[in-house]
């Protein structure tokens, strides 16, 4: 258990995995070069045998006993032959063995000649003696006067094997030595690397609800720091929509608080004393004005809502934009002749989006509704539809209201958000009507902005994609 929590912490790990790493590969080196190392002294020990033997083919010489022998007045003196290392055997074609040095003594070297074995060449090979010698073995085919020999000479590789050994033991105890420091060293390194985030860690777990504006510090230009600022990001997004969802909540509990308060102001009074029937009668619709209030702010938030989780599929079909607008002045059409206004609907016939017919319509009953709402009495509201040379349907409506000021055209789409703070709740809604413009526009793949006019007034001007393009899911 202890070792498993130790693992956790990915200083280790690494260290594990760098040790690992760098064992295998300092193995594999060791090996390596043990092993290039023993290749390369064989063949110089073949070659030197190759040298010898051609040698040895002119101090041979058959005495006059027919017996093959070995001059010794190569050497310049008698016990210099004494140390020479050399095995040397010589064989008649048959295998008869016609001469052996007192080095080898009564040993056999390679046995019975094999077919073709030292014609046309040297044939070099490993071979052990009968005690177990490991030597390399030369064979060359030679004749003297007119007599053909095999002749073979060896070396004894007791000494190469024995330094490989040593070599080898040598680096593989020296092994575990330098895995060990590398590994201490190794964990200093991460842990130094590893500091900025561990400090990081120690700070984000410091952050809580009410300390959403902390960030972390960013010291340097690298992974740790993209890491940190990423973060921060993070945190600011955070912060963002806690501040957006507390705010949503009070001025959503504000917004239900005024109705409901009246409903039981308006109950209350009407349960003090008998009244006719006509009076009750003008409280009940007293009342119902406000619970249609209520369940007014309830649809828009429960569609918000909704939006918000991506939980309203659109279904899609081709809709021109002129009988769209007619829809939705039409269901208006009485608030407008209460206020003596005058509509001016005008546009491309031929402008058709691809989108819901309900939230579209939905999207436009709100930008009336609102332009109905600024204007003054007598006003004028015109809904313009045309066609930009790319295709797009840009659709405007104009109101003849006082107008947004710069610093606030940004945040009337905003939920709950009002110009005036002061204004009450029957000429300025509950500030949800834009927002839901919007995220139809949006989700339509549609942008939508105000603008002043000319003459006064606000243009809220909707541009939407070509009919062309197909949409299937909302998207907040």
């Amino acid at each position: 258990m202890k070792l498993g929590f130790k693992l956790r912490h990915i200083r280790v790990r690494m260290t594990l995995w760098y040790v690992c790493v760098l064992g295998g590969t300092l193995l594999i080196y060791s090996i390596g070069i043990s092993a290039l190392l023993l290749w390369q002294l064989q063949r110089q020990l073949g070659r030197h045998a190759i040298e010898d033997i051609e040698t040895v083919e002119g101090l041979l010489e058959i005495g006059p006993d027919g017996n093959v022998n070995l001059r010794e007045d190569y050497h310049n003196h008698p016990q210099s032959r004494l140390v020479e290392e050399r095995l040397l055997e010589v064989l008649s074609p048959a295998g008869q063995v016609l001469y052996r040095n007192e080095r080898l003594g009564g040993r056999s070297l390679g046995g019975q000649p094999f077919p073709g074995e030292g014609q046309g060449g040297y044939s070099e090979r490993f071979a052990r003696l009968r005690d177990g010698t490991p030597v390399r073995l030369v064979s060359r085919y030679h004749q003297l006067n007119g007599r053909p020999l095999l002749i073979r000479l060896a070396y004894s590789e007791l000494e190469i094997w024995e330094s490989f050994k040593k070599l080898l033991i040598a680096m593989l105890l020296g092994l575990p030595v330098a895995l060990g420091l590398t590994g201490l060293f190794g964990y200093l390194l991460a842990s130094r690397a590893l500091a900025p985030v561990t400090d990081m860690a120690r700070r984000a777990g410091k952050i809580s609800l009410e300390r959403l504006s902390t960030r972390l510090p960013i010291e340097n230009d690298d992974e740790v720091g993209h890491l940190a600022q990423v973060f921060n990001e993070m945190l600011s997004r955070l912060e963002q929509s806690f501040e957006q969802l507390r705010r949503f909540t009070a001025d959503a509990a504000h917004e239900f608080r005024t109705p409901l308060a009246s409903l039981r102001s308006v109950g209350e009074i009407a349960l003090q004393k008998g009244r006719s029937g006509n009076e009750y009668r003008d409280v009940i619709g007293s009342m119902l004005e406000e619970a249609n209030r209520l369940t007014r702010l309830v649809d828009s938030l429960l569609t918000l809502s909704r939006a918000d989780a991506g939980q309203i599929s659109l279904q899609t079909n081709i809709i021109p934009v002129m009988g769209l607008s007619r829809d939705a002045a039409g269901l208006l059409e009485p608030l407008m002749e209460d206020k003596q206004q005058r509509l001016i609907l005008q546009g491309d016939e031929t402008a058709r989006v691809a989108g819901d017919p309900l939230f579209l319509r939905q999207a436009f009953v709100n930008l009336i509704h609102n332009a109905i709402k600024y204007s003054p009495i007598g006003g004028t509201i015109c809904v313009c539809v045309s066609i930009d040379p790319q295709g797009y349907v840009i659709a405007t409506v104009k109101d003849s209201g006082p107008g947004i000021p710069p610093e606030h055209r940004e945040k009337v789409f905003e939920r709950f958000y009002r110009i005036d703070q002061a204004r009450n709740r029957d000429s300025g809604g509950a500030g949800l009507g834009l927002s839901i413009v919007q995220w139809v526009v949006r989700a339509h793949g549609g942008s939508v902005r105000v603008e002043s006019g000319a003459d006064g007034g606000s243009i809220f001007r909707i541009e939407f994609p070509p009919a062309k393009v197909e949409l299937s899911t909302a998207s907040t």
